[in-house]
C-alpha cells in the first residue's frame, strides 16, 4: 500500500519502512543498539570507522590472486585494448576456499572491478554478456555477501583503501586505493574523498547507543549533548567533502571515470541488462555505484526520522529503499534496526523542550547543507561538462549523461531528498 501523506502531518512516519513491528521487537532492537560494539560480526560496524571496512586485505590466497593482479592491471590493459582478452583467459574458480569476511570482500571488490572493465572498456562496443569464468564466481560470492553482482559503493569506497604508512593517520596524503580505473589519479581522488567523508561522519555511529539510552531514561541533557555530536559529525563530513575540488578533475571524471561506475539498469547501452553467462540466459539489471548506497547518510535519515516520501513524490523514497539492497546485508540490517527502534524525532517533539528541538534542527540543517553541497558538486562534475560538450556539437545532453550512475535523474532526485530533509525541521513555537 502506498502511503500518501506529508511528513509534517505525522512526524513518526520516519519509520515507514518497518511500519508494523511490535513494541516487543522494538525493545529487542533497542538492546542490540545499546550493545552495538560487543558483537561486531552482527552489523559489521567499526567503533572508529563506522561502515568503512577496517584494514582491508590487499592480497588473496594464491589461487585467487589472479583476480587481484588483473584488477590492478586494469588501467594499463584497457589503454592497450587488451583487458577483455585477459579476462576471457582467466580460469573459472570456485569461491569455496575463500576464508573469512575480509577475503570475501576483497574478492568481491576485485571481481567487480574486472566486471566493470570488461563491460565498459570500449564505449562503441559495450559487452552484453559477462563470461562465465567471472560471472559464476561473482554471482555466487555476491549471494554469499548479500550484495548484487556489480561494483557497489561498499566495494569501490568502503573496501578499496590502504594506508601508505600503516602507523600513520587516515589522511589523504597517507592513503591510496587498491584498484583504479583509467583517468590517472581521478579514481584515487574520487574514492578516497568519498571515504574520508564517510570517516568524518562515522563518529556519530559511536554515540548511537548513548542516544537510545538517553531516550530510554528520558535524559534530555544527555540527548542534547549526543545530538550536538551528531550535528558536528555531519558538518565535518560537509567540510571534508570540499576536498573533491582539490583531487578530482571534472573533465576526467565525466569523460573517463564515470562510465566505469555505471550500471545496466535504465541504460541505453544495455537496455535489457547484462547476461551473466553460466547463471542465467536472461539479462539482469543492476544499478551502478551511487552515493545513495552510502549507509552513513541513510543512517542519519533513519536516526532523525527523516522520510522521503511525500504526496507528490514516491520515487525518491523507493529508490533509497532499493539502494539498501546494494549495501552489505549487515549494514542494511543495522538501518532497519534503527528505523524500528523508538523514534528520536517523536521523543524530541513530545519532550516540549525548545533547546532540544533546536539541537535536533541543527542536525537537520547540517544535512541540508551537505545535500545542497552535493547538488553543487553534481552540477560541476556532471551537468556542466555534459552541457559544455553538447553545446559544441549542437545536440542536447543524452539521458544517460544527466542520469546518476545509479540510474536516476540526478538533479530531480537530489533536490527531492534535499527538500524532504527541509520538511523535517521542527517548529520551535
Amino acid at each position: 500500500m502506498v502511503i500518501r501523506i506529508l511528513q509534517s502531518e505525522i512526524p513518526s512516519l520516519g519509520r515507514w519502512i518497518t511500519a508494523g513491528k511490535t513494541r516487543g521487537i522494538a525493545q529487542e532492537e533497542m538492546a542490540l543498539l545499546e550493545n552495538l560494539f560487543e558483537h561486531p560480526e552482527k552489523f559489521r560496524i567499526s567503533k572508529d570507522l563506522g561502515f568503512i571496512l577496517e584494514d582491508p586485505l590487499e592480497e588473496l590466497p594464491d589461487r585467487y590472486q589472479v583476480w587481484v593482479k588483473l584488477a590492478k592491471d586494469l588501467p594499463t590493459l584497457v589503454e592497450e585494448g587488451q583487458f577483455r582478452e585477459e579476462v576471457e583467459q582467466l580460469p573459472e574458480l570456485s569461491i569455496d576456499e575463500l576464508q573469512g569476511y575480509k577475503e570475501q570482500r576483497l574478492a568481491h571488490l576485485a571481481l567487480s572491478v574486472i566486471t566493470m572493465g570488461y563491460v565498459w572498456q570500449d564505449n562503441n562496443n559495450v559487452k552484453k554478456v559477462l563470461p562465465r569464468n567471472i560471472a559464476v564466481p561473482f554471482w555466487n560470492l555476491s549471494e554469499k555477501l548479500g550484495l548484487p553482482p556489480i561494483m557497489v559503493y561498499a566495494d569501490c569506497v568502503l573496501a578499496n583503501w590502504k594506508k601508505k604508512d600503516p602507523l600513520g593517520s587516515m589522511t589523504y596524503d597517507n592513503m591510496d586505493i587498491l584498484f583504479a580505473f583509467p583517468g590517472g589519479d581521478c579514481s584515487k581522488g574520487f574514492f578516497l574523498v568519498s571515504l574520508l567523508v564517510e570517516k568524518a561522519a562515522a563518529s556519530a555511529i559511536r554515540i548511537i547507543p548513548d542516544i537510545f539510552e538517553a531516550i530510554s531514561k528520558k535524559n534530555l541533557e544527555s540527548l542534547k549533548e549526543n545530538l550536538c555530536s551528531v550535528a558536528s559529525s555531519i558538518h565535518e563530513a560537509y567540510r571534508v567533502f570540499h576536498l573533491v575540488h582539490e583531487h578530482v578533475n571534472p573533465n576526467d571524471f565525466f569523460n573517463i571515470l564515470r562510465i566505469y561506475l555505471s550500471g545496466w539498469k535504465k541504460s541505453s547501452s544495455l537496455p535489457k541488462g547484462l547476461v551473466y553467462e553460466g547463471v542465467s540466459e536472461i539479462p539482469k539489471e543492476f544499478s551502478g555505484g551511487s552515493a545513495a548506497q552510502s549507509s552513513i547518510i541513510q543512517c542519519f535519515d533513519a536516526l532523525l526520522g527523516i522520510q522521503h516520501i511525500t504526496a507528490n513524490d514516491e520515487m525518491s523514497a523507493r529508490y533509497l529503499e532499493e539502494m539498501r539492497s546494494y549495501m552489505p546485508s549487515p549494514h542494511k540490517d543495522f538501518l532497519e534496526t534503527i528505523a524500528s527502534s523508538p523514534s528520536v524525532r517523536d521523543f524530541v517533539i513530545s519532550s516540549g523542550d525548545t533547546q532540544l528541538k533546536k539541537v535536533y534542527n541543527e542536525c537537520i540543517d547540517n544535512l541540508i547543507l551537505l545535500r545542497n553541497y552535493h547538488l553543487q558538486v553534481v552540477a560541476k562534475y556532471i551537468i556542466n561538462p555534459s552541457n559544455n560538450r553538447d553545446s559544441t556539437n549542437g545536440v542536447p545532453p543524452s539521458n544517460d549523461e544527466v542520469k546518476g550512475t545509479g540510474g536516476t535523474n540526478l538533479m530531480i532526485f537530489l533536490k527531492s531528498v534535499r527538500n524532504t530533509t527541509k520538511e523535517a525541521l521542527l517548529k520551535l513555537s
